[in-house]
């Protein structure tokens, strides 16, 4: 008994052994990431499944077992699969395959399937096949890695072949691949570049920032150069990445052509300094550039000059031939100028007809002067405009560094304001500054502000000198002198400020006053039967130069609510040749608004016979001038009667002012002189005494 009851006990306990051994198996089969499964050979019922095998067909562990292959799978996957399982079965080999199937949660899976025989304890291949393990992997997500790794593959060489820029591959500074666009960007076929060092189609002076992104691995985009085969340089931008193609890890990088856009950038940067007509820098890019040049004239000391120039009656080329050629001719006198300068000295256009020049490294003034006698000499040689040849003169200023400024600012005001010096001394004239000019501009300045606050001060006054018909001495009209009452300096004539008016712009608001106060006290000597008869005013060329002056003027009337017989517009010569294309229109415009017009100074311009023909005006006054050589002065007593002559001639309306005595008014009279103006018959006064001496007033004898 005690012999059986050991071997019992050894029993149960190799029982127990082998129980806890298969709980341990089964534990571990029902936990590994594998479906797992025994099948019979003869039968090729389930023998065996792990928890995972049965949930996939929807069984238990216990109720798979003892279902065939087809009764979990379906017949006709059974059928599909026949043949891996016979070559299991009957060939003893081992069988890997790959199918999709739906799963549980139904969707498509794909598994990997592999069939190993299973031999009888002790034997192995070539004996009989007792049954086959089954193993499946769902292989899913690599299938779909996979899949999404093609796709990419497939989409990147896609890009390659269709992209217009270069894409390179390399791997470890060696060329693997590239795109048909680089081998076109570098001129080499793809041949000649696998197996090329990368480094080697770089330029040069570049080489050593490629090379150190590409030891770091930097993954970012910047500007570099290549080298095409021809050896010319080929601006570009690389975008470097780290990317695996095929399996290898490799970089690649996209190769943009910029050399377009670096030459657009380029003309925008041109653009942006450069002045669009001429191409010469603008007014910004000169100033930055020319205080540049200043700070390094100042250590050590240097001298340059500033020149500025200023085209001589300019605008009569843009109102008689037009702006474009008038843009051609400024285009013609740009060249002229860049082409009398050194590359070292700066050139720009301030605008309209402005230039100005920066000479540097000035030994002495005749340094200056040889380049200004050689700007005048070139600039005033003819230029072909609208098929005529046709003579353009400059005015310079110039301004030495440092004598007469050490700032751009100042140094461009002090030569602008020797121009002005220049261009008053006559035409194709230079000057050096003065410090004198610099006091003049400085009480131009101050007189500017004064100006302006005059007009909203109320502080000009119309004077009023009489016009008496010179046989009867009855009155004829008046002509509305302007005055300056200033709080400073007592009563000014225009001889004070009209200069500066005009070079300030000033004169229109000015000159529109006087027309509107005219008016206005036309309206009360008309309507109080004070003085019936039209007050004169003197126009200012800038003011007629207006393109709308004729729709002012009528605005004017038609504020004060008068008509336009009852005022008289006096012009000068000058101001009629200056453009004699537009006024005989404007003339006509203005006489039709019931407006008289007089040639005042007439005699001291140059207005030709023919194109006083032409004109629509209505009286010539005769220059003081020549009145004050009457008589006695045997050329002053030809040129008046002359003129008297031919304005009877003409059927106008002679006018004599600058009257100072009784023979010279005799002596007109008696010439057909239709009326008199000067002190002889009264000076200019304000209203009030006007209408006192109106009054009073006998006619002269």
């Amino acid at each position: 008994m005690a012999e059986g009851d050991t071997a019992l006990d050894a029993l149960q306990h190799a029982l127990q052994g082998a129980r806890e051994e298969a709980q341990m198996l089964r534990l571990l089969a029902d936990n590994v990431p594998v479906l797992m499964a025994l099948y019979e050979a003869r039968t090729f019922h389930c023998r065996f499944a792990n928890l995972a095998y049965a949930r996939t067909f929807g069984h238990t562990t216990r109720s798979v077992l003892g279902r065939t292959f087809a009764e979990l799978i379906g017949e006709e996957a059974a059928r599909q699969i026949q043949p891996h399982v016979d070559q299991v079965m009957l060939r003893g080999e081992a069988v890997r395959y790959e199918r999709q199937m739906q799963g549980p949660d139904g969707r498509p899976h794909w598994l990997e399937v592999n069939l190993l025989p299973q031999f009888a304890p002790g034997q192995g291949a070539g004996s009989p096949v007792i049954g086959a393990f089954v193993l499946i992997n769902d292989i899913s997500e690599r299938r779909s890695a996979e899949a999404a790794l093609r796709e990419s593959e497939e989409r990147l060489d896609k890009f390659m072949q269709a992209t217009v820029e270069g894409i390179l591959f390399h791997k470890g500074g060696i060329i693997t691949d590239a795109n048909p666009p680089l081998c076109e960007l570098v001129g080499y076929r793809l041949d000649e570049l696998v197996g090329q060092p990368a480094l080697n189609f770089v330029a040069p002076d570049m080489r050593p920032k490629v090379n150190s992104v590409m030891l770091a691995g930097q993954e970012l985009r910047y500007e570099s150069a290549i080298l095409h085969r021809s050896g010319e340089r080929i601006p570009v931008e690389f975008i470097v990445r780290t990317l695996e193609r095929q399996g290898e890890r490799l970089r690649m990088t996209i190769i943009r052509d910029i050399r377009e856009q670096l030459a657009t950038q380029a003309r925008i940067h041109h653009l942006a300094h450069h002045d669009p007509l001429t191409q010469l820098l603008n007014r910004a890019a000169f100033m930055e550039r020319m205080q540049a040049r200043l700070g390094e004239a100042h250590v050590p000391p240097r001298q340059l000059a500033l020149l500025f120039i200023d085209l001589d009656n300019f605008k009569r080329v843009n109102d008689s031939l037009g702006h474009l050629e008038g843009d051609k001719v400024l285009g013609t006198v740009a060249d002229r100028v860049s082409a009398c300068l050194r590359s070292t000295d700066l050139v720009g256009r301030f605008g309209g007809d402005e230039f100005v020049v920066l000479l540097s490294d000035v030994h002495s003034r005749a340094d200056v002067q040889a380049v200004l006698s050689a700007l005048l000499a070139v600039v005033e040689v003819p230029v072909q405009a609208d098929g005529r040849d046709l003579s353009v003169t400059p005015s310079i200023g110039v301004a030495m560094y440092p004598e007469h400024g050490v700032s751009a600012e100042e140094l461009i005001q002090h030569a602008d304001a020797a121009m002005y010096l220049a261009k008053a001394s006559g035409r194709a004239n230079y000057r050096f500054f003065e410090p004198e000019l610099a006091e003049r501009a400085y009480a131009d300045l101050v007189l500017e502000a004064e100006l302006a606050l005059a007009l909203t001060r109320d502080e000009f006054q119309l004077f009023y000198q009489p016009q008496v018909d010179a046989r009867s001495g009855q009155l004829r009209g008046a002509e509305a002198l302007l005055r300056w009452r200033h709080p400073q300096r007592g009563l000014l004539t225009p001889d004070a400020f009209i200069d500066v008016a005009e070079r300030h712009r000033l004169m229109l608001p000015l000159s529109e006053w006087v027309m509107r106060e005219a008016a206005r006290q036309s309206r009360d000597w008309h309507e109080r039967a004070v003085a019936v008869v039209p007050i004169a005013v003197n126009l200012s060329s800038m003011q007629f130069r207006l393109e709308d002056f004729d729709r002012v003027v009528a605005l004017v009337l038609q504020d004060a609510g008068v008509p336009g017989t009852w005022l008289e517009l006096e012009l000068t010569e000058r101001m009629l040749m200056d453009d004699i294309e537009r006024v005989p229109a404007l003339l006509q415009a203005l006489r039709a608004l019931g407006l008289s017009i007089s040639v005042d100074d007439f005699g001291t311009g140059y207005t030709s016979l023919s194109h006083l023909g032409r004109l629509p005006v209505d009286k010539l006054k005769i220059d003081q001038s020549f009145v004050a050589g009457l008589p006695g002065d045997r050329k002053a007593e030809a040129i008046t009667r002359a003129i008297v002559q031919m304005g009877l001639g003409l059927g106008l309306q002679v006018s004599a002012e600058g009257v100072r005595d009784p023979q010279q008014a005799r002596l007109l009279g008696e010439w057909g002189c239709h009326s008199l103006q000067g002190e002889l018959i009264g000076p200019p006064m304000p209203a009030a005494d006007f209408e006192r001496w109106l009054a009073t007033r006998q006619p002269p004898r």
